[in-house]
């Protein structure tokens, strides 16, 4: 991956992340926090990736943000001067549950050990 398309991640997150937070008008759409985003070499596609503070509704959030894609694109391309526009996906992030389960089995191997001494 190029430092350009490093650096257009980091961009792309910020500035959907302010379109999300002050121009999208969605109800849907609350609660999101941008965790990364990867823009493919060719500058095609963007797939966003986001957590929410209630997993129990990221498929609903999900439908949302996919569907005011096209918006933030338009957005972004008024704010990030580049010759093409990548196409804009959103993707639920599991690393944060991922880490979190993880962390559950580690304890619970620590208390067995614990409890043999």
């Amino acid at each position: 991956m190029s430092i350009r398309v490093k650096r257009l991640d980091s961009l792309f997150t910020k500035e959907i992340s302010y379109i999300i937070m002050e121009e999208v008008k969605d109800p849907n759409i609350k609660f999101v926090t941008l965790t990364g985003c990867d823009i493919t070499n060719d500058l095609s596609y963007a797939k966003v990736y986001f957590t929410t503070l209630k997993p129990e509704f990221k498929d609903e959030t999900q439908k949302a943000l996919n569907k005011a894609a096209n918006f933030i694109e338009i957005e972004l391309s008024k704010r990030i001067q580049i010759r093409k526009m990548p196409q804009i996906s959103f993707h639920y992030d599991n690393s944060i549950e991922y880490g979190n389960m993880i962390e559950e089995r580690i304890k619970e191997i620590k208390e067995k050990e614990n409890d043999m001494k």
